[in-house]
């Protein structure tokens, strides 16, 4: 009796045994303290941005108004809304026709429909420019049947409306995936009552499967203009002044670094509220037990014509968006050009080698640490600092290249200054700002989410019991970690490795910027060499990122069918 009044009844005492079993949610002061720490240095390059805004005052700010400023906001601004309206519609159309009806060669368009992301946007664009300029053989072809003037049938490629065009045949594919995972989840009979009342597949559609998919529309659409924003090669090979080109601009060619931090802000603003709309649409998306991916048939039914031009439709895109582009690159590939180019060819692999590679252990220790960091704490402060570290992907390579040099160009001269007067030698250059080490600092920065994204899912699958297990049998969180969670998250540290890898390939702003004067990837070699209009020697490091490319297309449709 007095052991039940001690604690509190029968019930009770239940529940004080079941809390002791539960694995403790704790954290060492420690382990929270990294995780911050490593928020701290992610969120560096927005501090910079943000604290450097204001300098100038007011001035600055109407002078900026006055000249280039609402030509970099309009641009921008119409760029991303003109490819994100073709990009949905490209996105939205093939996937209800793979989703709801039967055409020859579906299943196999099905994941077609993914390879235009494996094309690097700036690659499609040197393309396209190679393709359909006056000099290019569309043109010359049109030129030779049907005389001089027909070469103006041709649209003008290098403009904001061709730039559109190129940046969504290769993004639509973020819309295609979320749109048919949305119309694959929802309810059959919905859409066939609507159909019972009369209403025509277009209009079933229309008010019924659109409606319901929004979400995960609107989630694709951010993520398309995220890209888009973030965009410096099509920008600036298509001359569109966009804001990465002007912070480009303002930084390199004109030494103003106020302006450059003054327009990176701006953008910044822009990224914020493309993230808070992808967030958004995390929320209200179901999932029905009745839904179109578990039913044997098509949901509507196509007449022989029509099939055929849903077939189509879903394969234009796969041309357009990676047919083309592979095709012309390895045509040019074989020219003499192109095979006299490859000499250099080791020197510039191998320092995206070792660049790919360096970042992505980077990444993995720091989105292993984050992940686990989330596994063992409750802590509100410990989930914030989680979500600043992985904001990293949004931000424009651009605009993080612009914020992490403005404080490390300050704390370079500050070591330069102490150096001087506490040790009486001043070292002969910059000791942080030009180095490889910055760049990699800024890499990881910008893919830290696509490791921490691919770990934190191989966690979630690894019960909690065994955390408990193994502290129960004395191993600190340490050794928990190294002996016990790392071996199993083995799979999912290699996909997440091989994804950050691949990425730091083929990024270019960043890079640009950033990089050492005696390091040249594949990326920044073909950027120069399409600058200079010389893509046949362009064509194989080209090539070789577009091929890297397929490995991450390959892995995300596979996640995107479970």
């Amino acid at each position: 009796m007095s052991r039940i009044r001690r604690t509190g009844g029968p019930q009770a005492s239940a529940a004080e045994s079941a809390a002791r079993s539960r694995p403790r949610i704790a954290l060492p002061r420690g382990w929270d303290w990294a995780a911050l720490a490593l928020a701290a240095l992610a969120a560096l390059p927005i501090l910079a941005i943000l604290g450097a805004a204001p300098a100038g005052g007011v001035e600055a700010i109407v002078h900026m108004a006055g000249s280039v400023l609402p030509r970099y906001v309009l641009n921008t601004a119409a760029l991303m809304g003109l490819t994100g309206m073709l990009a949905g519609l490209v996105g939205v159309g093939c996937a209800w026709l793979v989703t709801a009806t039967e055409f020859p060669g579906r299943r196999a368009l099905g994941w077609a429909l993914v390879l235009p992301l494996a094309v690097p946007a700036y690659i499609a664009a040197y393309i396209y420019a190679d393709l359909l300029d006056y000099a290019g053989p569309v043109q010359g072809a049109l030129r030779g049947v049907f005389g001089e003037g027909a070469g103006a049938l041709v649209p003008q490629v290098r403009s904001l409306p061709g730039g559109a065009f190129v940046l969504a045949i290769v993004l639509y594919p973020y819309v295609y995936l979320l749109a048919r995972a949305a119309f694959a989840a929802q309810s059959l009979a919905q859409f066939r009552a609507a159909r019972s009342l009369g209403a025509k597949p277009a209009r079933a559609f229309r008010e019924v499967a659109l409606p319901a998919a929004r979400p995960a529309i609107a989630g694709g659409l951010a993520l398309v203009m995220m890209e888009t924003l973030a965009d410096f090669g099509v920008a600036e090979y298509f001359a569109i002044p966009t804001f990465s080109t002007g912070i480009f601009r303002s930084w390199l060619a004109m030494g103003d670094k106020q302006a450059a931090l003054k327009l990176a802000a701006i953008m910044l603003l822009f990224v914020l509220a493309l993230v808070a709309l992808e967030a958004s649409t995390r929320s209200g998306r179901s999932e029905s037990r009745d839904a179109a991916a578990r039913h044997g048939g098509p949901l509507v039914e196509l007449s022989r014509a029509g099939r055929w031009l849903a077939a189509l439709a879903c394969a234009l895109p796969v041309v357009l968006g990676f047919l083309v582009p592979a095709l012309h690159l390895a045509s040019l590939a074989t020219s003499e050009a192109a095979l006299a180019a490859t000499r250099e060819l080791g020197a510039y692999a191998s320092d995206s080698l070792w660049l790919g590679l360096v970042t992505a252990l980077a990444c993995l220790a720091a989105a292993l640490l984050l992940a686990f960091a989330r596994r063992r704490s409750a802590s509100p402060l410990v989930g914030g600092a989680i979500r600043l570290a992985t904001l990293g992907y949004a931000l424009p390579g651009a605009l993080l290249a612009v914020g992490l040099l403005a404080p490390l160009g300050a704390l370079d001269v500050g070591l330069t200054r102490f150096a001087r007067d506490s040790l009486g030698h001043a070292p002969g250059g910059l000791l942080l700002t030009g180095t490889s080490l910055v760049l990699i600092y800024a890499l990881s920065v910008r893919f830290l989410t696509v490791a921490y994204n691919g770990v934190e899912s191989g966690m979630a699958t690894i019960p909690a019991n065994l955390d408990a297990a193994a502290r129960s049998l004395g191993a600190g969180p340490g050794r928990v970690l190294r002996r016990v969670l790392a071996p199993l998250l083995a799979p999912s540290l290699a996909g997440a490795a091989a994804l950050v890898f691949i990425d730091t390939l083929r990024e270019l702003p960043a890079t640009l910027i950033l990089r050492p004067f005696n390091l040249e990837t594949l990326a920044t070699r073909t950027y120069r060499l399409a600058s200079d209009e010389r893509l046949a020697e362009a064509s194989i490091p080209a090539l070789i990122l577009l091929a890297a490319g397929i490995v991450p297309v390959i892995l995300l449709h596979r996640t995107a069918r479970r």
